[in-house]
């Protein structure tokens, strides 16, 4: 399709227009990055995505709307210099988007970050001129763009697990005139070939920090990470590693979460009915914490969440009707939280006292007054990845991730 003569002036307009609304609102982002937003076409990273429609279908699901330029151009255009994150994949499954359909629920698996959070991304992790960088997670490749033109693209390195992906990202990125060094890979390995880096920045959350991407690292470099977990907890953190490997780091403030790198997805678990069959016939008790503790749309619930992870690392959270579960598919273990006159009830199973394993974490944290995120400290050493507080117990990402 032959796109309208003027698309260049109207994306010009379009993302000044970005750029001055990101300024206005006072996101925490470096002016040299705003720049970098001002000339890259955004639009040209996503000739196709999804927006949600404004009602679920009859089964609660969220109906996903398919947006082209053919389509509908002005819908289009507008959306891909709105500051929103634009959904390009469900369940690592490409669309034909000469012909895409209607999507019913599905779980996002790549997208083309909101530009406010891609900004702040590059700015928290003080990128500077004549540094070289490592983008783990190229997805559409606006992200890479902008530390092409920010760095020139020799400085920049990204990888992607998804050739699909990372193919149609190369081709819009030199169609734009960048050229990164770009490679298929799993972001978990890093890229040796590139090493070493100045910065490394991960558009994808994983459960712990890699290795690999420690020894990828000039002594005094930094890596800036997502952290997320099976609770879907979230947390950022900013690393400095030093000349022995070794690193060190405070979690960032902030509600920020990224996609799973897709090898630390939390696993299927089958049918919630059949973990929780045989629950009836264990005793319940009252529980000290209300799940909302967890599940609130609030910050510190946010936050919780993340921590709470390094009490129970394999459990998931589902909740069917106002019930809520607890599932651990490494150990077997499971756990309900029924609600009973205005007070919640407990029932745990398996070898794992999920919900006691939580309250306890949560006793402790109050304990402490509640200290929010970017008061704990992320030590990497030969002992393993721990949280350190002063006032709370440390706490263990998951390891072998």
């Amino acid at each position: 399709m032959t796109l309208p003569t003027d698309l260049a002036n109207d994306a010009g307009a379009l993302r000044a227009a970005m750029v001055k609304g990101l300024t206005e609102a006072g996101e925490p982002v470096h002016p040299d990055w705003l720049a970098a937003a001002g000339k890259v076409p955004r639009h040209a990273f996503v000739p196709g995505f999804y927006l949600p429609a404004d009602e679920p279908d009859v089964h609660g699901l969220t109906v996903w709307e398919p947006v082209t330029s053919k389509l509908d151009y002005g819908r289009w255009l507008a959306a891909s210099y709105s500051d929103a994150t634009l959904v390009t994949q469900f369940d690592g499954e490409e669309t034909d988007w000469e012909r895409p359909a209607v999507r019913h629920g599905g779980a996002p698996t790549s997208s083309s970050t909101l530009p406010s959070l891609v900004l702040r991304m590059w700015s928290d992790a003080d990128v500077r001129e004549g540094h070289t960088v490592l983008e783990v997670g190229t997805g559409t490749g606006y992200s890479t763009a902008l530390a092409c033109e920010r760095l020139g693209s020799s400085h920049v390195t990204s990888v992607e697990v998804d050739a699909a992906r990372l193919a149609g990202a190369a081709d819009a990125l030199y169609g734009c005139g960048y050229t990164p060094t770009l490679a298929r890979a799993d972001g978990r390995y890093g890229y040796w070939p590139e090493a070493w880096f100045d910065r490394i920045v991960a558009a994808c959350s994983f459960r712990s920090v890699p290795p690999a991407l420690l020894r990828q690292v000039r002594p005094g470099g930094k890596i800036l990470l997502p952290l997320s977990g099976w609770l879907y907890g979230n947390a950022r953190v900013m690393l400095t590693v030093a000349g022995d490997g070794t690193a060190e780091g405070s979690l960032l403030p902030g509600t920020v979460s990224f996609m799973p790198a897709r090898t630390d997805a939390a696993p299927a678990y089958g049918n919630p009915a059949d973990w929780v069959a045989g629950l009836d016939e264990e005793p319940s008790r009252p529980a000290r914490h209300a799940p909302e503790r967890l599940t609130a749309a609030t910050e510190e619930a946010f936050h919780l969440r993340f921590l709470a992870q390094s009490a129970v690392p394999d459990a998931q959270l589902v909740t069917i009707g106002d019930v809520p579960h607890l599932i651990d598919v490494v150990s077997g273990s499971a756990a309900t939280l029924t609600p009973e006159g205005g007070d919640w009830r407990v029932r745990e199973g398996g070898p794992l006292k999920l919900w006691s394993r939580v309250e306890d974490f949560i006793d402790a944290l109050d304990a402490a007054g509640r200290p929010g995120p970017q008061t704990y400290t992320l030590r990497v050493d030969g002992d393993g990845q721990r949280l350190l507080h002063a006032r709370v117990p440390r706490l263990r990402l998951p390891r072998g991730c």
